[in-house]
């Protein structure tokens, strides 16, 4: 590309041979202030990647803790780990350089995968709901029903499920011409404020994209739903202290699952009637990754337990050191 066309490029204006590369304006409006909000994503960032690593690492070595459901919420902090970085590193990047710029594919990949991974999570969640289904409602039957092979097939259909959502409105969205200008008005490769550039009719791509955002949303949204109230009906004829067990087990899936529909509605509305506004939207892609490991570790006993278990061992590794 000639030196011309890159400059008109980077001013915005329309570029004759097709754009080769986005700018990413991100939160540039907030000035001196940007610094401010690059500590609070830099740490919390660290705090994800940290807490989320912590549940991988625990589920994996100790034994009290190979169980379905830690099994779930080990790909869950999985998810969110590579989630949480598919944005934010180029966020922090941006906020330290003057123009932030990402190649036509690298936006379109990373398109995809914060959405795909974004419904993939609520996928892990969904099979999360009929993990403590079964274990409550058919306590009896719930070994011979999910065993290793069921939880893969959920896994991995949860992915599946990402992917159908995601891929047809990426490619239908990635095939049109894109001739400038080439300032997307958002931290990353956002769909919609990607498509405001195309130099052709988006309305397909608008259709396609909502109507597969719905059916990732009230799919996911619905089977939780259906599974918890029938877990009310079956902790309804209990007694009280199997209420209370019962209650325990899903208090933290149920606040996580609370959390990150609620979070998706407000960031939904909040887009329709301010569509230019990216600070709903950098809140939502960072909050519930950072939440998921606090809430776990602060209402979950037996993670509680396994920490400090971990945390014996390794002093008493140290001490046998220090002997030696």
């Amino acid at each position: 590309m000639s030196t011309s066309h890159r400059s008109s490029s980077v001013n915005g204006t329309r570029e004759p041979d097709g754009v080769t590369f986005f700018i990413l304006q991100g939160l540039s409006s907030l000035g001196d202030r940007q610094m401010i909000l690059f500590v609070i994503l830099l740490l919390g960032y660290i705090i994800t990647q940290g807490g989320n690593s912590m549940i991988i690492f625990l589920t994996q070595t100790d034994p009290k803790l190979h169980s379905p459901m830690y099994f779930f919420l080990a790909n869950l902090s999985f998810v969110d780990m590579v989630y949480t970085t598919t944005t934010i590193p180029k966020m922090l990047v941006g906020f330290l350089s003057d123009v932030s710029t990402i190649s036509v594919p690298g936006c379109f990949l990373q398109m995809f995968f914060f959405i795909q991974l974004g419904i993939t999570s609520r996928g892990i969640l969904t099979a999360m709901a009929y993990d403590r289904y079964l274990a409550i409602c058919h306590p009896l039957h719930y070994t011979s029903i999910m065993t290793q092979h069921i939880q893969l097939l959920l896994i991995a259909g949860a992915w599946a499920f990402g992917t159908f959502c995601t891929l047809p409105a990426n490619l239908i969205t990635w095939h049109q011409p894109y001739c400038g200008p080439n300032v997307v008005k958002h931290g990353w490769g956002d769909p919609s404020s990607v498509r405001r550039l195309a130099c052709a009719d988006t309305s397909v791509d608008n259709t396609v994209s909502l109507s597969l955002a719905l059916v990732a949303l009230l799919t996911t949204g619905v089977l939780i739903l259906t599974s918890y109230v029938l877990i009310g009906i079956s902790v309804s004829r209990m007694s009280v202290a199997q209420r209370l067990k019962a209650f325990g087990t899903c208090v933290s899936h149920l606040t996580v699952v609370s959390i990150s529909y609620t979070a998706a509605s407000f960031v939904y509305i909040s887009y329709r009637k301010y569509p230019q506004g990216q600070g709903q939207a950098v809140l939502y892609a960072a909050l519930t990754p950072f939440l998921n490991p606090v809430i776990y570790s602060l209402r979950n006993k037996e993670l509680q337990e396994s920490i400090r278990r971990t945390l014996v061992r390794f002093r008493s590794s140290d001490s046998r050191l220090q002997v030696r």
